[in-house]
């Protein structure tokens, strides 16, 4: 267990005298009821006097504390770096130094911070050391997981601010996903299985805005290759997966070839927001009107009502004024079809 990143956890801040707390609660009650944060936590501090009301089992609420310690610790950490973007690696820690894997993750980080992002791994041996070493400390982040065996820090990562060590893999899990640009898997056992299932089956189901998710094999290894027959063959040819879900991922054998779908991904896309029913895709550069009407033929089958729209930002995207003048592709996406939402990113890109 990672004693470091526990006591950086609980050393964030100090504990809170009852006149403080008293203060604090105060404070945030006379807040203007405009003031949607101050809502919100008044929302979380309602949540939190309803548990006590609730007269649940100590280890339930345990359980809220520590889940709340936790993403509060880690939000603030990441927080420091919203203006990089990041890429979430996955695989075993268990993958020898010697393995053509292990450089491929060293290159492939290498590659990518080159490029403008940050890694983010578990922070353990095997795979998670070769991308900390590729990317180096200052462009790491550890996402570590208290267990028994295999997840002590690695040395590239152990001891700096940006280790965060969990309890529950679910917090974790939440912070790969929430904090990262873009996905990249390399082989790797179960727990490599389940975040990656986990990544697909969010975006799959909308539940996580479009995003690359690479998967890195090594030249002469089919590890991925294998995974995406028996995906074929039991899960495609059985109907239980679109055939457009399998745009949802890609299977590549060189660094350069992952970095260039990662940085291809954001050629012209940019982000998304959803609007009541419509759903503004920010782009960086314009499409032609030519393009427009080429993309409402081939891409129909996407919309519930109405048709694709050149806009300037919604309304309720004023909020953001660093994305003001991004031009948007606004429509009202039916929801259902994410495999073909990453499809019309792709076309968009490849214009």
């Amino acid at each position: 267990m990672n004693t470091t990143g526990k006591s950086s956890q609980s050393r964030s801040r100090p504990v809170l005298s009852r006149d403080e707390i008293l203060h604090q609660v105060s404070t945030l009650l006379n807040s203007p009821e405009d003031d949607l944060h101050a809502a919100l936590m008044r929302e979380l501090l309602t949540g939190m006097l309803k548990l006590h009301d609730a007269h649940l089992d100590l280890l339930d609420v345990k359980i809220v504390n520590r889940a709340v310690k936790e993403l509060r610790h880690a939000f603030g950490v990441f927080n420091g770096y919203r203006n990089r973007q990041k890429v979430s690696i996955f695989g075993s820690a268990r993958t020898p130094s010697d393995d053509p894997n292990y450089q491929l993750a060293h290159q492939f980080s290498q590659g990518i911070v080159r490029a403008g992002f940050m890694v983010i791994t578990g922070g353990a041996d095997g795979i998670m050391r070769a991308a900390q070493e590729g990317a180096g400390r200052e462009n790491s982040f550890g996402v570590n997981i208290m267990l028994p065996f295999e997840q002590g820090p690695n040395s590239t990562i152990a001891d700096d601010p940006k280790l965060i060590t969990f309890k529950y893999f679910f917090t974790r899990k939440l912070m790969f996903q929430k904090e990262a640009n873009a996905i990249a898997l390399f082989p790797g056992g179960f727990g490599t299985h389940d975040e990656g299932f986990e990544i697909l089956t969010l975006a799959q189901t909308g539940k996580s805005d479009p995003q690359p998710i690479i998967c890195l094999q090594a030249p002469g290894c089919d590890y991925w290759d294998d995974w995406s027959a028996f995906v074929t063959r039991q899960l495609l040819k059985r109907k239980l997966i679109n055939e457009e879900d399998m745009s949802l991922f890609s299977i590549v054998t060189t660094a350069d070839a992952a970095v260039s779908q990662i940085l291809r991904f954001y050629r012209r896309y940019h982000s998304m927001r959803f609007v009541g029913r419509e759903l503004a895709m920010r782009l960086k550069q314009a499409i032609t009107s030519e393009q427009l009407e080429q993309l409402r033929e081939r891409f129909s089958d996407l919309l519930s009502d109405g048709t694709f729209e050149l806009r300037g930002p919604l309304t309720e995207e004023l909020d953001e004024p660093a994305l003001r003048d991004l031009p948007r592709l606004v429509f009202t996406f039916n929801r259902r079809n994410a495999g073909r939402l990453r499809q019309l990113i792709s076309h968009l890109n490849e214009l």
